[in-house]
């Protein structure tokens, strides 16, 4: 592919605060916006190749004409291309340009061309999925499967202390440097400025093989606990080298979901009965021991998944707290 520019553009610069009352809810409007957009000709970019194309667009390899610095540039697919690119998903795009953490993957710069919108990231050419992929011995390594596991929540415990949630976290997007086995997660914040299509821009269905049981069954209510749900997810696909509940459809994926761990009552899920998407019909399957669902775990990471696979996210435990648990108490270094 021959090289091109970026088009002409603008960036922005955004500055925020959220009174203390707001801190806690994630539906919450930000109180205080002030945003200095400038306008210039954005010929700083230059697409290289063409790398991927994910939930929200295409993803090329390209380099900063400025520092010579290889980064990925992602290009936005956008609903309704011919309405331009809507103001709040500039606003929300903007405020991650202040998240900065090393299991982060950076946000270096947010360019609005006409009715384009590109967001510049650090470039990382491996993911979990890929890695996973092409080693079958990545499972037998304890101690690998550790510090990925570590790194993604401490990632996730950093956005959610920020008020930032994913909601699509899956292995092809935690990025990994295969120098350092630095992991870092991408997208934080996208769904909360996009949504979450139904299919991707080449029509791929998005999967639902890591969504939270609140978020299948309908709540227009749910916070940090849908993330580490996913976490969850992906622990056991790590250990097991196969997805957990990959299902095809919502319900299937919510039946796969029940009959490990069990379907939910109103003793085990205090309201679950009420979410809209909630049938009395559903079948009753009683939980399993997870030692035969992730049967090389041991007592400790048994103890840690069960806790980050609870159906009830009011009782699922937090990023924060899960890294302080005692899977992790020979956790050593971390990179």
């Amino acid at each position: 592919m021959s090289p091109t520019s970026v088009p002409c553009g603008t960036t922005t610069n955004s500055s925020y605060s959220v009174s203390a009352s707001t801190a806690g809810s994630f539906s919450s409007p930000i109180l205080r916006f002030t945003t200095e957009i400038s306008f210039y000709c954005h010929t700083q970019y230059e697409k290289v190749e063409k790398i991927g194309e994910g939930t929200y667009g295409v993803v090329y390899k390209a380099r900063d004409r400025v520092t010579n610095e290889t980064i990925a540039l992602k290009k936005i697919r956008l609903e309704q291309e011919d309405e331009g690119v809507p103001s709040t998903a500039i606003r929300e795009i903007s405020l991650l340009k202040e998240m900065q953490h090393g299991n982060i993957v950076r946000l270096q710069d947010v360019v609005h061309s006409e009715k384009r919108l590109y967001l510049v990231f650090e470039y990382l050419d491996l993911d979990l999925k890929k890695h996973m992929d092409s080693c079958p011995e990545f499972s037998k390594d304890p101690r690998l499967v550790k510090m990925f596991l570590y790194q993604i929540l401490r990632g996730i415990a950093y956005c959610h202390s920020h008020r930032v949630l994913h909601r699509d976290l899956k292995p092809q997007n935690l990025l990994i440097d295969r120098r350092t086995n630095v992991l870092k997660l991408a997208d934080f914040g996208l769904a909360r400025a996009f949504g979450i299509p139904v299919r991707t821009f080449t029509h791929e269905v998005v999967t639902l093989w890591y969504r939270a049981p609140e978020i299948l069954l309908g709540s227009r209510h749910y916070s940090t606990p849908v993330d580490v749900w996913s976490v969850g997810c992906i622990f056991a696909e790590m250990v097991n080298q196969r997805p957990l509940f990959p299902g095809d459809s919502e319900i299937d994926e919510l039946f796969k979901i029940f009959r490990v761990v069990g379907t939910p009552t109103e003793d085990t899920w205090p309201g679950v009965t009420s979410l809209p998407d909630f049938k009395s019909a559903f079948p009753k399957w009683p939980s399993k021991d997870l030692a035969t669902v992730v049967p090389n775990l041991g007592a400790a990471g048994l103890d840690l998944i069960g806790k980050m696979l609870c159906l009830d996210p009011s009782k699922r435990i937090t990023a924060r707290s899960a890294l302080e648990h005692e899977y992790f108490k020979d956790i050593g270094f971390v990179p």
